[in-house]
């Protein structure tokens, strides 16, 4: 009984340590910069406030403005069937975006998956802002 006790925990962790992140996209190497008073990048002056960008990471880039004046950045290449490279598109009021291929959901505050057939989240990249310049790298 002793030795089933370790090894059920050995599996549970195998399991439990299974998260669903980043698809198989390819590797790109990510390097954006711009100004944050780039009129392009205006909706980003308020919380909820998202830019899409094109030419960077795999199908471009979302930048995203959350709540709490921090920045998030993700890739739009779709999570679900990532071979077909589809580029997420922003739903209305910019919380979530949608996969116009396969109509799966995901929320801009963490990249999560919130309709199906997405199971996996955006992949995210890291993004700095200092003055008044946006820095995005993977």
């Amino acid at each position: 009984m002793k030795k089933l006790i370790p090894l059920g925990v050995i599996i549970l962790m195998a399991f439990s340590s299974c998260v669903k992140t980043g698809a198989d996209l390819p590797d790109v190497a990510v390097n954006f910069q711009d100004a944050t008073t780039d009129p392009r990048l205006s909706a980003l002056n308020v919380p909820g406030g998202a830019v899409l960008i094109n030419g960077y990471g795999v199908a471009g880039l979302i930048l995203y403005r959350e709540a709490d004046g921090t920045y998030a950045c993700y890739d739009r290449c779709s999570t679900v069937n990532p071979q077909k490279l589809c580029a997420v598109t922003l739903n209305p009021g910019n919380f979530t975006v949608t996969d116009p291929c396969s109509g799966g959901q995901w929320d801009l505050i963490d990249g999560s998956p919130v309709k199906a057939p997405a199971t996996i989240s955006l992949r995210q990249y890291n993004i700095v802002v200092s003055n008044f310049e946006i820095y995005v790298s993977n």
